[in-house]
């Protein structure tokens, strides 16, 4: 299995820039292709006809232990729709890495090692792709994990609120800003105004400090 080769984008050492790991630096890997097209995808040269190389794990595992960091995030595209991704996971938990992986809560995530931590969006109504969510994730996500809205609109914030109130998720819950479609200000009036004192407002901290730059932050 060690043979397998991954579809990598992009490897590159940065901080988080969200999430409960935000602010720390990280070893990221951006997996090549999505099942979702988003409406306000940024990353779409991860999906669209996308460069990338071909790296064996074992490629991949001698990359991370020449780093220094112990933190790794998995991203894309979709990074759980690679072939021998829990291989992947597996390989680089058994290495002493904590491995977060960013999904789009489209693809089961029941069968993720439990010792890496999920940060899953829920896809609101303004992504067009809400009809794809897997409802049935919500419930396999623990203390260290994160659900994350991305929202543009206040249909967006209002369905949002209905999710939380009709799962009660015991993770983690962030509220994050489309770009240019919706302040941060109108986020933190609904958060307040419905009292969702378990909820927190998430900046991406990549795109404040490297506002011009796409890739590799």
């Amino acid at each position: 299995m060690k043979k397998a080769k991954f579809k990598v984008v992009e490897k590159f050492v940065s901080i988080e820039g969200e999430g409960i790991r935000s602010g720390f630096p990280a070893i990221f890997l951006r997996f090549a292709g999505c099942n979702l097209n988003c409406s306000y995808c940024d990353t779409r040269y991860a999906t669209q006809n996308p460069d990338y190389e071909e790296i064996t794990l074992d490629q991949i595992l001698e990359y991370v232990n020449s780093i220094g960091f112990k933190r790794v995030t998995l991203t894309g595209g979709e990074p759980l729709i690679q072939p021998h991704i829990h291989d992947l996971i597996d390989s680089l938990i058994k290495e002493g890495f904590e491995v977060n992986i960013e999904t789009n809560g489209s693809v089961d995530i029941r069968y993720v090692n439990r010792n890496a931590i999920i940060t899953m969006d829920y896809k609101c109504p303004s992504s067009g792709m809400e009809d794809k969510m897997l409802l049935e994730n919500i419930k396999y996500l623990g203390k260290s994990d994160v659900l994350k809205f991305v929202v543009g609109t206040n249909q967006d914030l209002e369905r949002a609120f209905e999710i939380i109130r009709l799962f009660e998720p015991s993770c983690n819950i962030y509220f994050s800003p489309v770009h240019g479609k919706i302040e941060p200000k109108e986020i933190v009036s609904f958060i307040l105004s419905h009292k969702l004192q378990n909820c927190r407002l998430q900046l991406q901290l990549h795109k404040i400090i490297w506002p011009d730059r796409e890739r590799g932050v």
